[in-house]
């Protein structure tokens, strides 16, 4: 196909069609034309007055999406423009609903005001642009936030066979970089739980990747491929960080450079220039963290209920922080706990400082509770997008800092210095010279009572700036400051002189025809300037009188203005310090985590765990911390149990096969084990009375299963490759917590299956291992392999019912109790007694064509073939009428049944 007769491309249509519509619109149409242009995929708020207007597809998308109401205003290309709007003062609830749901908003503001534009003529058009785009990814504002939870966006590339995660927190300024395996993606993101997440176009195509970033959660949002190449990448970055070179940062690959760039890309888009405070990207080490799957995530309920909320899981349960900095931190501990043991008992040693000392623990916490949030308020400073009650928030987390530091030193006894974790903390919020200079200036600068808008004005202290305070004099109290006036020149002319005031002279002064004729003389005449004669009075003005009168008239618009310029001073000082700034903010969510993990140890009687280099896994005393917390506002108590395990086999078994009946326990004290290991490696005290821990690398649970329809699996198919996952990934120093492998298929093809990944994991991966099953062949192992151990559930039957004892003990059970349990669970009765009857006969006969000690694999002894039919001595038997025999009869016929069995 030659030139001439090949299609437009989409760029040159798009470049026609915006001409057209220039051409046939109003000039205010023609603004939101091309403001559109620019950001085709959001919705684009144009505001008009004292609304954000919608037009044409989004205000009928956004009608839909959050039910606007869509009207029509005028005509374009002869049809209705369809329109919605929303209150500029109420467009934040608006925005909120919609990024939610998973839109990008971009936000066009009127740059100047109305009467700036007539200026240029009576029908010159307010000049309008868009000032940011927001994205889940993106938001800052307190409105749009979770204060408690973090608001990620996170980038994915993968160059030269490696994948590199980049995310950055643009409401703290933190920045990221991970350099994963491709197969490594799911769990990383899993711990990062993004907002939203960029990725080159080209991935999507990549199976692996796809499904690690479907998985991830939050919105998707393709870049083009071009924005990720790492030369271009580089540029960008080196431009957001205004560097001239990287290497200060660190050597970064080819993949981090690329999401990274991703990130600096996006960033300049969205918040159209605006540059944000950022501080160095930190560069993770996969062997860092711990590896949790979303699989697992999900089934342990980390930091999200299996329903999606917070409550029910383990961060709801342990949460006792009291700043949103602190909340913030601590449930990123709990996704991505340590594997260093050093790091980790770091932690602890922080911990175990505030449990020994109650008071301190306390003073600290009740220090903190007013300390703000200095991390998200510095960055919508920057931004350009915060607010007094922003620079109050630093106020106040400063001078918690300094307080902290002073509480510290006032309990700090010489044998009981605060451990490093602390020490370092305490250091950050001590303030240095300049950050002690600024805090001065926002203490003897800001009011106590704050507005959330600069505009609102009334938010600069008085006394602070001299200028300033006369201007709200003049803007409060012009009549006083103009009879104060009229009375000294009164004294100056010797005159009855009065201070008048009309909308053609302003203010002037007013005498009689008698008293006015020595002010027209000299000397007086120098000072007062004739204005008017009238039939009775004669007007005067001065230069005092008439300067008084522009600073009357300007006196609430320089009041506003000078309080604007102060708010932007401490703004660029809170810019230039942002580095410090964000330390102690960092600080203080530390010594935050800190004190409520003491607190909550106390409240839960948790002990410190013992973290090593070994393979051990050693529990005593156990107990489930979310299940606790709640039988305990029930009113009961929770029965600990027992778990050791030893990866080496050396100590203890690797493997423990967990039998018992339904409802007895079982997933409880799998999921119990593992959230202990959790715990203990995000730097927590752990429920039990004693725990020793080898580091585990990779923590796997799969316990609890359903379908996955959007992928077209079944319950089965999802069991299993959640499984093929462990079998594949899971190394010596891994913990598996396994749930019921193989339930959802036919008996034997089940405990075929559950049998070989036992086998698998206690000879391939050798990882510590807890194995629930109902399939009670499975206790054989115990004797065939060498690190195996039976474990079971105990329950009890009394008087028909059945009691669960809720203690796990060495052996495996008997049985499962399932009929049980279906009374319990209600069950029609004649159900029950039918189920119990059909179960009977089920045990009581060998039906079965095949046995399972038939088969060479689970053989134990081999037993002995069953009779064909009846033998000769069962035929004589059923001849036999006793009825009708005599003693002797009898006595024969017992010697001849005798004969007949040799």
């Amino acid at each position: 196909m030659n030139a001439q007769s090949a299609p437009p491309q989409p760029d040159q249509t798009a470049e026609r069609d915006l001409a057209r519509d220039l051409a046939e619109a109003t000039p205010v149409m023609a603004q939101y034309f091309a403001a559109k242009a620019r950001q085709p995929d959001a919705l684009l708020f144009f505001r008009m007055g004292d609304f954000y207007e919608l037009f044409f597809e989004d205000a009928l998308t956004a009608g839909r999406a959050i039910g606007l109401a869509v009207a029509k205003r005028g005509k374009h290309a002869g049809e209705d423009i369809p329109m919605a709007g929303v209150p500029a003062h109420t467009a934040e609830a608006y925005l909120a609903k919609l990024i939610r749901l998973g839109f990008k908003v971009a936000v066009c503001e009127q740059m100047e005001d109305p009467a700036e534009a007539k200026k240029r003529g009576y029908k010159a058009v307010v000049h309008r642009d868009i000032v940011r785009v927001v994205t889940p990814g993106t938001i800052t504002e307190d409105g749009l936030l979770d204060a408690r939870g973090s608001n990620r966006l996170a980038a994915v590339a993968v160059r030269q066979g490696r994948a590199a995660v980049a995310s950055v927190e643009l409401s703290t300024g933190d920045v990221e970089s991970l350099l994963v395996e491709r197969e490594d993606l799911g769990a990383a993101l899993g711990a990062l739980r993004p907002s939203e997440t960029l990725a080159a176009d080209r991935l999507f195509a990549d199976e692996i990747v796809s499904q690690a970033l479907k998985t991830a959660g939050g919105a998707l949002s393709p870049m083009a491929s071009a924005m990720a190449e790492p030369g271009a990448a580089e540029a960008r970055l080196k431009r957001l960080y205004g560097v001239e070179t990287l290497d200060g940062f660190g050597d970064f690959a080819p993949a981090e450079l690329s999401a990274l760039g991703l990130l600096a890309a996006y960033i300049e888009t969205t918040q159209a220039g605006k540059a944000p405070v950022l501080k160095a990207p930190r560069r993770g080490v996969e062997s860092e963290f711990m590896a949790i799957d979303p699989a697992t995530r999900w089934s342990l309920e980390i930091d999200r209920s299996q329903s999606g909320g917070r409550e029910g899981c383990l961060l709801a349960a342990i949460d006792r922080t009291v700043t949103s900095g602190g909340a913030r931190l601590l449930a990123a501990r709990l996704s991505r706990p340590l594997v260093n043991p050093e790091a980790i008992d770091k932690r602890l040693d922080a911990v175990a400082h505030f449990l020994e000392d109650r008071p301190l623990r306390r003073d600290a916490r009740d220090g903190l509770k007013g300390s703000g949030d200095m991390a998200r308020a510095l960055s919508r400073l920057a931004l350009g997008r915060g607010g007094p009650r922003d620079l109050g928030a630093l106020r106040q987390g400063l001078q918690a800092g300094l307080d902290l530091c002073e509480r510290f030193r006032a309990a700090r006894e010489p044998l009981n210095a605060p451990p490093a974790e602390l020490a370092e903390a305490l250091q950050a919020v001590s303030l240095d010279e300049g950050l002690k200079a600024f805090l001065v200036d926002l203490q003897g600068g800001l009011a106590e009572e704050l507005p959330h808008l600069p505009r609102d004005g009334g938010f600069v202290s008085a006394g602070f700036r001299e200028e300033l305070d006369q201007a709200r004099a003049l803007r409060d109290d012009s009549r006083k400051v103009v009879a104060a006036l009229e009375a000294r020149l009164q004294a100056e002319a010797g005159a009855p002189l009065k201070v008048r005031h009309n909308a053609v002279l302003g203010y002037f002064l007013e005498t009689t025809a008698k008293h006015a004729e020595p002010l027209m003389r000299a000397p007086l005449n120098v000072t007062f300037i004739h204005r008017q004669t009238l039939a009775n009075q004669v007007r005067f003005t001065t230069v005092e009188l008439a300067d008084l009168d522009a600073r009357i008239a300007q006196a609430a618009e320089r009041a506003l203005a000078m309080e604007v310029e102060t708010f932007e001073a401490f703004r660029e000082r809170a810019r230039e310090l942002a580095g410090p700034i964000q330390a102690a903010a960092e600080a203080l969510a530390r010594l935050d985590v800190a004190s409520a993990l003491a607190e909550w140890a106390e409240e839960a009687q948790a002990v410190r765990p013992e973290i090593d280099a070994s393979r051990r896994f050693d529990v005593e005393g156990g107990r489930h911390p979310v299940v606790e917390a709640a039988v305990r506002r029930e009113g009961e108590a929770f029965t600990p149990n027992d778990c050791r395990l030893d990866g080496s086999g050396e100590a203890c078994a690797r493997i423990a096969i967990v039998t018992g009946p339904n409802m007895a326990g079982k997933s409880t004290f799998l999921r119990q084990n593992a959230l202990l290991a959790v715990l203990a490696q995000a730097g927590a005290f752990v429920p039990a009375r004693k725990m020793r821990l080898g580091v585990v690398d990779r923590l796997f649970s799969r316990v609890g299963a359903g379908d996955d329809l959007a992928k077209g699996r079944s319950t089965f198919m999802t069991e299993m490759v959640e499984t093929a996952a462990i079998l594949t990934q899971a190394t010596d120093r891994s913990f598996v917590v396994l749930d019921e492998i193989g339930r959802g298929t036919a008996t034997y093809d089940g405990l075929a299956i559950a049998w070989a990944c036992a086998e698998a994991l206690h000879d391939v991966n050798k990882a510590r291992t807890l194995f629930a099953t109902h399939y009670h062949e499975l206790a054989r192992l115990e004797g065939r392999l060498a690190h195996v151990c039976n474990l079971s559930m105990r329950a009890k039957e009394w008087n028909g019912d059945l009691v669960f004892l809720h203690e796990a003990g060495p052996g495996a059970a008997d049985r499962s109790y399932g009929v049980q349990v279906a009374k319990l669970a209600g069950v029609p009765g004649a159900v029950v007694a039918r189920a119990r009857e059909v179960l009977e006969r089920l045990e009581s006969t060998e039906s079965s064509p095949a046995r399972l000690d038939d088969l060479p694999l689970f053989a134990a002894a081999k037993p002995a073939p069953e009779p064909a039919g009846p033998s000769a001595a069962d035929k004589a038997l059923a001849e036999l009428d006793p009825d009708e025999m005599t003693p002797r009869d009898a006595l024969e016929a017992l010697y001849r049944l005798k004969a007949l069995l040799k």
